[in-house]
């Protein structure tokens, strides 16, 4: 059932201090007759790209693709940031995430979303996901994802 969760641009991790940086990723292969190099965009199929489609769904403000015609996707976490580091705030931010989830179609069922002050740094959380997709039964983790909440 795997087929049902798509594929997508693979997108890279590059930088994660304050706000995370991604860059789309690249695979080489041989040219044509096993000449030279050539590159090629990196997909991420499956349950790699449900993973990677929630962690931008989190990360884009909701509203900002409006203009293009989806102003429900994104997420309302950057009204968290500049809050402090509470557990009121680790309840708001669990629940920004499971609102966001839920209107994602390819998740049956979510299994959990875990919020915790992150361990390194004071104004910030840790997030582990945990979504089983449709039609499976295996569940996919995402995370620990760090959110920064205030400076």
């Amino acid at each position: 059932m795997e087929r049902e969760l798509l594929t997508d641009i693979g997108l890279e991790l590059t930088h994660r201090e304050l706000r995370p940086v991604y860059r789309v990723g690249d695979t080489r292969r041989l040219g044509p007759g096993g000449k030279g190099v050539m590159l090629d965009l990196a997909v991420k199929s499956g349950r790699d790209n449900l993973a990677q489609a929630i962690i931008m769904a989190l990360l884009t403000p909701r509203g900002e693709l409006s203009a293009l015609g989806h102003p429900r996707y994104g997420s309302r976490l950057h009204e968290l940031v500049g809050k402090v580091n509470t557990s009121t705030s680790h309840n708001l931010v669990r629940l920004h995430i499971l609102e966001t989830l839920q209107r994602e179609p390819r998740i049956e069922k979510i299994v959990d979303a875990v919020v915790t002050p992150a361990k390194e740094r004071q104004s910030s959380v840790d997030v582990t996901l945990q979504v089983v997709p449709v039609g499976e039964t295996r569940t996919v983790t995402i995370g620990p994802i760090t959110l920064e909440l205030s400076p």
